[in-house]
């Protein structure tokens, strides 16, 4: 099957005719197939059956006209291979069953082997990019900071109290717990690139949590080293974090080719601290639940300063809600397309 290029060649800094658009969780969520899919499978379930899970994923493509699928999956996917007692809890998140509390807990960790850990991962993978899909398909991980944050939380946390304690209070078990996951998300990253996906996004979905100087200190140094090792990889690189605007410029000096805005700092504000990578985003997703006028006045805004810009795909400034409706999210994408025509 042809493949529609376009998101891609953005990702790279390359001019195209309109500006490519995919939104972060549009596979499942709001679609009433996903729900009904959802009565008779947990997530989990679902990723360990690739014809489902392909299902899923490709979806939102087919209903929304989006220029990328994104691999529908979560974050904690790779974690069992690591030895971590990992449970999706309806209205709660991941919880963790045995949670790292000293060295010995990072030590026990193992090793992730991709062929043998997430066969369905990558089967998944094989049988959108090889059979399925006519737009790219973007595979992704956590980061090491927001995967130790539930490592060591147990699970969701308001304000990561309990992982900046270990953090600063135990810094040689820290950076071996670093290590080890950045170990984890090289393979399991370079395991979906080989399988098929085109691009790549990194969420270090809590890693606001921190100040920039201890960002420096703590995470920018193995999120280097993840990123120097897949660029090897020649796949555009994304990251992407929450309430982070603090780290843009940090985020800016990593070998990566895209930053992912959230809904606080639009792109003109963006470039004018000096960000100089392809931007990627930034609709607030709670727009999507105003009336139509307002979605797409919001919509032109950023188009205005995505075509003046010219290095950028839209996307939204977090996910897809359950609560948005489906038509909306379509509608979103034929103005997007429409209105940034060259």
């Amino acid at each position: 099957m042809k493949l529609n290029d376009t998101i891609i060649r953005a990702y790279k800094g390359e001019e195209t005719d309109y500006t490519p658009a995919w939104f972060m969780r549009q596979a499942g969520r709001s679609q009433p197939e996903y729900r009904k899919l959802k009565e008779k499978y947990s997530l989990f379930e679902i990723t360990h059956r690739p014809e489902v899970c392909a299902y899923v994923t490709r979806l939102p493509v087919e209903q929304y006209n989006v220029d990328a699928a994104i691999l529908y999956k979560d974050i904690m996917s790779p974690l069992p291979a690591l030895g971590v007692d990992v449970e999706i809890k309806s209205g709660i998140g991941p919880v963790i069953g045995n949670p790292i509390k000293t060295i010995e807990d990072v030590e026990k960790l193992g090793i992730i082997n991709p062929e043998a850990d997430v066969p369905y991962v990558l089967e998944t993978i094989r049988l959108l990019t090889e059979e399925q899909l006519t737009v790219p398909l973007i595979g992704f991980s956590g980061a090491p900071f927001t995967l130790a944050s539930y490592l060591i939380e147990g699970g969701p946390s308001k304000n990561y109290g309990k992982t900046k304690a270990f953090m600063y209070a135990n810094p040689d078990a820290w950076f071996a717990l670093m290590d080890k996951l950045a170990d984890m998300t090289i393979t399991y990253v370079k395991a979906q690139i080989n399988a098929g996906a085109k691009a790549i996004q990194i969420f270090d979905s809590w890693v606001g949590a921190l100040n920039a100087r201890d960002y420096r200190i703590y995470i920018k140094p193995v999120m280097t080293r993840i990123f120097a090792e897949l660029q090897n990889e020649e796949v555009p690189l994304i990251m992407f974090g929450v309430g982070a605007s603090h780290l843009l410029l940090e985020w800016n000096d990593l070998p990566l080719d895209v930053i992912g805005l959230d809904w606080r700092t639009s792109i003109k504000e963006a470039r004018e601290l000096g960000v100089t990578k392809v931007l990627q985003g930034n609709l607030d997703p709670a727009i999507l639940l105003a009336d139509w006028d307002t979605i797409e006045a919001r919509t032109k805004e950023i188009l205005d300063q995505s075509m003046e810009d010219g290095h950028h795909v839209f996307n939204l400034g977090h996910g897809v809600t359950p609560d948005i409706n489906p038509e909306t999210l379509r509608r979103l994408s034929d103005l997007i397309h429409s209105y940034s025509k060259r």
